[in-house]
Parts: structure tokens; C-alpha cells; sequence
């Protein structure tokens, strides 16, 4: 090998590592450089505010709460809409890409689905427009697509707004399933403690029903963010519903599925909270289905 080209690969070397030491730099100053945000409180849209938490004990946790009223005449729910004759029932978007395409004002990632994996960042399933199913019971707008296995809690939302987990009213409208019922009676449920993870603070995702099921609570944790958000534990997720007045609530998909995001008066989808997918804040996981919120008279960004 010629002087000339040693040298010239020597340089595409060290560039290379340049960048990649930048890259690196640059991940780890947004996990672990970056301040957390103001706490704050807003009423969002007609029916809905939200509320952003910031605690510091027992480890950093940027909590988002929507406090939804679902007698409110502008209030509308929706569950991402799916194919009960396709082979896999939906297919893979992120949560900002649902609130777009549907014309929402507020979403949340929902149940959990499969096929997944997500090991690098060039090696994950599944990306946008992949087919899967969700995990367990989903139907949207009288459509059943996803039978699940019983085993999953199920949160039923009527055509009218009426809501209750685990049993429908009327006939079968909107429902959405997730991992574990968190809270009944307006006590922590004994099964939370020993669900597989229970004490790992994680980015959560959680909806809950006050006692006269009027107010729909929906919660999301950051977390997997070293000292912004390191995430919050099940009983920690439970203790939160309770504390905003939620009588029973279900435990959704989190990890790197926990979005929350809302519509700007651009019409296009807003990050409420902090994503983390492949270890990159900010980044959205296409995932499953969701549930969303139609509104009137925005009176927020």
C-alpha cells in the first residue's frame, strides 16, 4: 500500500471515529445532560387538560397526566381501527402518525402487540406500515378485530362515552386492552406486587376511571433518561392513578411504546412527553393500536 493511500485511509479513520464519537456525545448529552422540563398545568382542548409532574425522590420522574371528561359534549373516543379478516389486523404507526392521520387532538399509545423485537437500531420489528396484532381485546366503532385470550384487562367505551373496564355497556363499541388491571376499589391490586417487573422503574403508560366514571385519567412516565426521567415502578404507576383520583385503572404497553402526544395549531402531532425507542429520546416506536380523543375549541399550542 502506497504512502498516499495509508494516509487517506488513516483519515477516513479517524473521521469515522470522529463521528461516531459525536454521535455517542451527542446521545448521551440528551439522556443525561439535558434539564427537566417545568412542572406545568393547562386545560389542552374543550374536556381535556393536562399536567406535568416533575419529582426528584426516590429518582429523577417526568409524570404526564390527561384528565378527560367524557360527559363533556365535545368529547369523543376513538381506538385505532383494524381488520378482523387480515391475516394480522393491523398494521404498525407511530402514535403522532395515528393523531395525524385521524384528525385527533390528544392520543397515547395502547396495548401491547406482536410480532416485535428491537434489538439494534438497523435490526427491529416492526416499522411502519408492518402488519401485527394486538395483544389482547380491540374493537373500534362497533368493529371487533382482536379476540385476545381473556386474560387481559379491557377498557369498554360506549358510543356514548360511557366507559368501564372488563365488561362492555350496551354492545360492543370502543375497547382497548392492556397488561394488568393496577388499581379496582381505589386500592393497589395484590397482583400488581408480584407481576413479572413490578419493581423496575420502566416509561409507563396507564388509563384509569374515577368512582362515577366520569373523568378518564391518563397517565405516562418518562423514564430510561438518567437524570431527567428514570421511569416509575408498577406500584409507583398505581399510587399516581390513585393520587388523581382514578377508582380503577389498567397498566398499558410502556418501555420504548409510551408516547403521549397532542395536536398543534399547525394540525400536526405534538410530543407531550419523552420517547425513548432504541435508547434515542425522542424517538417514536411504531407500534399497535392507541387510543385517541376527539376535542373542539383548542386552546392550547
Amino acid at each position: 500500500m502506497s504512502r498516499k493511500i495509508l494516509t487517506i485511509t488513516l483519515i477516513l479513520v479517524l473521521v469515522c471515529l470522529c463521528g461516531v464519537g459525536l454521535l455517542a456525545g451527542g446521545a448521551w448529552w440528551r439522556i443525561a445532560g439535558r434539564p427537566q422540563p417545568a412542572p406545568t398545568s393547562q386545560e389542552l382542548f374543550s374536556g381535556i387538560s393536562y399536567n406535568r409532574e416533575v419529582r426528584n425522590s426516590p429518582r429523577p420522574m417526568v409524570i404526564h397526566t390527561l384528565q378527560v371528561d367524557l360527559r363533556h359534549p365535545d368529547v369523543r373516543i376513538f381506538v385505532t381501527p383494524g381488520d378482523p379478516d387480515a391475516e394480522h389486523s393491523l398494521q404498525a404507526r407511530t402514535t403522532s402518525d395515528f393523531l395525524e392521520e385521524f384528525d385527533l387532538q390528544v392520543a397515547v399509545n395502547g396495548d401491547g402487540f406482536e410480532p416485535w423485537y428491537s434489538n439494534t437500531i438497523f435490526s427491529y420489528y416492526p416499522h411502519k406500515g408492518d402488519p401485527i396484532d394486538p395483544t389482547g381485546l380491540a374493537a373500534s366503532q362497533g368493529m371487533l378485530y382482536a379476540a385476545g385470550n381473556g386474560a387481559e384487562p379491557t377498557l369498554y367505551i360506549s358510543r356514548t362515552n360511557r366507559a368501564r373496564f372488563n365488561e362492555p355497556i350496551g354492545g360492543m363499541y370502543n375497547a382497548i386492552s392492556g397488561l394488568l388491571m393496577l388499581v379496582a376499589g381505589g386500592n393497589l391490586l395484590p397482583e400488581v406486587l408480584q407481576a413479572q417487573g413490578a419493581d423496575t422503574p420502566q416509561p409507563r403508560t396507564a388509563v384509569g376511571l374515577d368512582k362515577n366514571a366520569r373523568w378518564l385519567t391518563i397517565v405516562v412516565v418518562d423514564g430510561r433518561q438518567a437524570g431527567y426521567s428514570q421511569g416509575a415502578t408498577l406500584v409507583e404507576l398505581a399510587d399516581l392513578l390513585i393520587e388523581k383520583g382514578a377508582f380503577y385503572a389498567m397498566n398499558m404497553d410502556g418501555g420504548g411504546s409510551t408516547t403521549m402526544v397532542m395536536e398543534a395549531k399547525s394540525g400536526n402531532a405534538r410530543l407531550l412527553n419523552s420517547p425513548i425507542d432504541q435508547r434515542i429520546p425522542g424517538r417514536e416506536r411504531p407500534v399497535g393500536n392507541h387510543l385517541g380523543i376527539y376535542a373542539a375549541q383548542a386552546t392550547g399550542e
